[in-house]
């Protein structure tokens, strides 16, 4: 067993965003410790594979070192490499940088790669390579989780659109360290408790993942039966489709929207301002399509007002790792006046005489639309929806009377699911709040590992 307490002596580290440390620990810079190399380069769009591909590499993608401390080696995907080139291939106890992201909250993540085998790392990131025998990579990994090193990261990141880093910011960031030993053992009890959290972490998931399917079970019945279980049903004549109550109708997405589908502002935009309309960007919405507060940005008002949004338009993502998600837009996601939206976006307004704004939103929830985007790329890889394609899609449409009575049966019925869903997401963030401040606190000095 092992307990926690202070150290006995502190001493100022002479780095001021650091503050104290244990008196023996010592401050050294990543590059005395270690060397930065890159990750792929040259390599064009039809040299990568998502799927297994046995005359290809396997390569580490971006979210293997966003979700991960530890480098999931099942978590891969593939890339061509021909023999004669020369690439950085990974070796065990490489710690790999995310150097380019879409948000603060990404950049600068890292991740250690504790495995054998041929493995390389994608062109978003740099692999560090420790050669100093003062530092236990582990260590040095959990150390860069730290508050104070997310921080720091966030801090030296620039950019609107993309956040990059340089590489000197990594070789010129201080690291502390306890005597080696100490980095060993603080390393061994931290995977002990950090995989404790993360088993009870997966339990909850686990059962947020059980209660999304219950609600997806009753989006599917909403948007094909209705209330009425016993209705006579009929063939919709869309294969996708099936079958549909026999008094509703389907028509295609166009001949329900009050206007042509819209494409968003094609600007970077500019530093957020409430006197300007709020930049809205696929990265602003969460998995549950809340509007983020984090990396606001505006559009200046000339450019903004083609592109304002109003209460109730669906935005459907048309490129990128969302492509074919849709979020719906309320003007009650905050106190901000004005909103646009960019050019990786499509505006629908829907034709309320017609269809609801709810009931269309929780149509491109329900399998049917997954059917169809299936469908209509014959399970090849989805790279873009445009306007042509979501004008083709077709949607079942009770009356509006119908509707308004679906939509508050759902809305009753998956309230129960939502609030369970909020409350394993709260403990989960309880969790991972406490794993965070564990890491925190041990790697930095706050607190040591004593032996009981």
């Amino acid at each position: 067993m092992s307990r926690l307490e202070k150290y006995p002596k502190y001493k100022d580290s002479g780095v001021e965003w650091l503050g104290e440390i244990p008196s023996e620990w010592e401050v050294k810079k990543l590059k005395f410790l270690g060397k930065i190399f890159a990750g792929l380069s040259d390599k064009k769009g039809d040299d990568f594979s998502k799927e297994y591909d046995i005359s290809k590499k396997k390569f580490i993608p971006f979210t293997n070192i966003c979700n991960n401390v530890k480098i999931d080696k099942e978590q891969v995907q593939y890339v061509n490499i021909k023999d004669n080139e020369k690439q950085n291939k990974l070796l065990k106890n490489d710690i790999i940088f995310l150097m380019s992201s879409e948000t603060l909250d990404d950049i600068g993540k890292c991740s250690i790669f504790l495995h054998d085998g041929e493995f390389y790392l994608n062109s978003f990131c740099k692999g560090y390579r420790l050669f100093s025998e003062e530092a236990y990579p582990e260590y040095i990994n959990y150390l860069l989780q730290s508050k104070l090193y997310r921080i720091y990261f966030s801090i030296v990141g620039r950019g609107f659109t993309r956040i990059n880093i340089k590489q000197e910011y990594i070789n010129d960031l201080f690291s502390i360290r306890p005597p080696l030993q100490e980095q060993q053992k603080i390393a061994l009890f931290l995977d002990t408790k950090t995989q404790q959290l993360d088993k009870a972490i997966k339990q909850k998931e686990q059962l947020i993942k059980l209660l999304k399917e219950r609600k997806q079970i009753v989006i599917n019945e909403a948007v094909t039966k209705g209330l009425d279980k016993t209705v006579t049903m009929k063939d919709s004549g869309v294969e996708w489709i099936g079958k549909i109550p026999k008094h509703w109708e389907v028509k295609k997405l166009k001949f329900i929207i009050k206007d042509k589908l819209k494409y968003g502002a094609n600007e970077s935009g500019i530093e957020y301002n409430k006197q300007l309309p709020r930049y809205i960007r696929i990265t602003d919405f969460s998995d549950e399509g809340k509007l983020s507060e984090k990396n606001k940005l505006s559009l200046t008002w000339e450019k903004g007002k083609e592109y304002l949004l109003k209460d109730g338009d669906i935005l459907f993502a048309r490129s990128g790792a969302t492509v074919g998600k849709t979020y719906q837009f309320k003007k009650s996601m905050s106190n901000e006046k004005f909103y646009s939206f960019a050019g990786y976006l499509i505006k629908a307004e829907a034709d309320e005489n017609i269809i609801l704004s709810d009931f269309l939103y929780l149509y491109t929830n329900s399998d049917l639309f997954e059917k169809w985007k299936s469908f209509i790329f014959n399970k090849a890889t989805i790279e873009n929806i445009g306007a042509d394609k979501y004008s083709e899609l077709f949607v079942t449409i009770p009356s509006i009377i119908e509707q308004k009575e679906i939509l508050q049966s759902y809305n009753k019925e998956t309230s129960k699911i939502d609030n369970a869903i909020d409350l394993q997401q709260k403990q989960i963030d309880k969790l991972k709040e406490y794993k965070t401040s564990l890491i925190d606190s041990i790697v930095t000095g706050k607190v040591r590992v004593c032996d009981e």
